[in-house]
């Protein structure tokens, strides 16, 4: 299984940095595409528990304020989301199977929760003129934090953190995840500093505090999916990621890193 993750990830991390690299279109497009799987899965998710949300809508949701966050200057955000709230809602009322109403919510919060989080990517990636070096900051943050937390946790970890969510955390490995993930993110910020020569804003002690603040707090979209993925009884939320499960398992905790970091940068570190 660890080889599996390895290899997958030497597949996958380069694709990642080359999209954020890249940015733009490039960047959109991948984030639609992975969030658009991860919808699909939280759809499948929610009718192995017995509901019926609507993936198109959902689907739909997503994209459209994937866009908003892309062509601000469009104002997609209004009206997808009234849009969404009515259409959705008429749909329930001619495809009715068991519980409309639950069904219509979680039509809408399934395309809402990817797309308000994932938007914060965009907008992180978007922001001038040194985004690029605080998306490769944030990015790679909560990944490293899960590193230290997953070798720790399991070479020393005694005490569950959450246990029936997710039994295989520990409090000793989440706590080394958060060191982890506070001096490398620290040592990120500076190397991408020196790298853009007084072009950004990003330091390491900017990215110290980052680091610690994500690793302390994006766990939290980790455990949220394995709510959901007991409700439903399942282990993951899809295998379409060799040894990584399904594309909302690997995204859970990125898109909390993204609205943390992109608050972040906007309110304590844009122009100083």
């Amino acid at each position: 299984m660890l080889r599996t993750r390895l290899l997958t990830a030497v597949v996958l991390v380069p694709i990642v940095a080359l999209a954020i690299w890249v940015g733009g279109f490039a960047f959109l497009a991948l984030l639609a595409i992975l969030l658009a799987l991860a919808e699909i899965e939280f759809c499948q998710l929610a009718r192995r528990d017995g509901y019926h949300p609507a993936i198109f809508i959902g689907v739909g949701l997503l994209w459209l304020l994937l866009l908003d966050a892309h062509f601000t200057e469009w104002g997609l955000l209004r009206p997808a989301l009234t849009l969404t709230l009515l259409g959705s809602l008429a749909w329930q009322l001619f495809h009715r199977e068991g519980s409309p109403v639950a069904d219509w919510s979680l039509t809408v919060v399934g395309g809402l929760y990817l797309g308000m989080t994932g938007a914060c990517l965009i907008l992180l990636r978007m922001i001038e003129p040194d985004g690029l070096w605080w998306t490769l900051t944030v990015v790679p943050s909560i990944m490293l934090a899960d590193s230290g937390a997953y070798f720790v946790g399991r070479a020393w970890g005694r005490h569950k953190l959450a246990p029936t969510l997710s039994p295989g955390k520990t409090w000793e490995g989440y706590i080394a995840g958060v060191v982890t993930g506070g001096l490398l993110t620290g040592l990120l910020g500076t190397l991408w500093s020196m790298v853009a020569d007084g072009g950004t804003t990003l330091n390491g002690m900017h990215g110290l505090v980052l680091g610690v603040v994500i690793a302390a707090v994006a766990p939290l979209g980790d455990l949220a999916v394995s709510m959901i993925k007991r409700s439903a009884n399942v282990k993951d939320s899809g295998s379409i990621i060799p040894g990584h499960g399904g594309a909302l398992d690997r995204v859970d905790s990125v898109l909390w890193a993204a609205v943390i970091g992109y608050f972040y940068v906007i309110w304590f570190a844009s122009g100083s």
